[in-house]
């Protein structure tokens, strides 16, 4: 059951974080959720860019105060499944999030300046490793008895690995013109399959 504190309200944080685009991008004349990531938002030609940008930082600094008090939760459970399901959780935190507010990237990901390639190492880091989010989750899940949790987690980690594949070829050139290059898209899909285990773990840890 969700515990009274801080940790409680990450699982609106999440879906914010994939709501905020589609509030901001209609004053963002050609941006398509399609074909162009969430970060680029953040581009200094982006109306809103600073409001994206500062939420950014402020979600990224929530995620750190959230999870620091889910992790004696994890922990009491698993020693050793609570270092490496918040050690990916406190990087992508710092890289995906607060480094990307920070330093916002262009309208496209080519890394021509410090800030573009400050924020796209530190999302790209960060991405990776939350991939593995769902898998640890889904193993407290079977820690604790809970094997339905358990297989749902597991299944959105294997959508999070294959969504995070296509989100990297994308931008291929072999991949122009095909369902593929819906880079958006992919982006949006892993980063609501790496969520849900999350939020599963704020509403149902034991």
């Amino acid at each position: 059951m969700m515990k009274n504190n801080l940790s409680s309200v990450l699982p609106f944080l999440l879906a914010a974080d994939l709501i905020i685009p589609f509030i901001l991008a209609p004053t963002y004349k050609g941006y398509s959720h399609l074909t162009q990531v969430m970060s680029v938002l953040g581009n200094s030609k982006a109306p809103w860019h600073l409001l994206y940008n500062i939420w950014l930082v402020v979600f990224g600094f929530a995620i750190l105060i959230s999870i620091l008090q889910l992790y004696p939760t994890v922990a009491q459970v698993s020693n050793s499944i609570s270092i490496m399901l918040f050690s990916v959780i406190v990087i992508y935190a710092l890289g995906g999030c607060i480094l990307s507010g920070f330093f916002s990237v262009g309208e496209t990901k080519s890394l021509e300046t410090l800030s573009a390639k400050i924020h796209g190492y530190g999302s790209v880091i960060g991405f990776l490793l939350l991939t593995l989010a769902p898998l640890f989750v889904g193993l407290y899940f079977f820690k604790v008895s809970d094997g339905l949790l358990g297989i749902l987690s597991l299944i959105c980690f294997i959508f999070a690995i294959g969504f995070f594949a296509l989100f990297v070829m994308a931008d291929k050139p072999n991949y122009k013109g095909t369902i593929i290059a819906f880079e958006g898209l992919w982006q949006r899909l892993s980063l609501l399959s790496m969520y849900l285990p999350i939020a599963a773990l704020c509403v149902f840890q034991k």
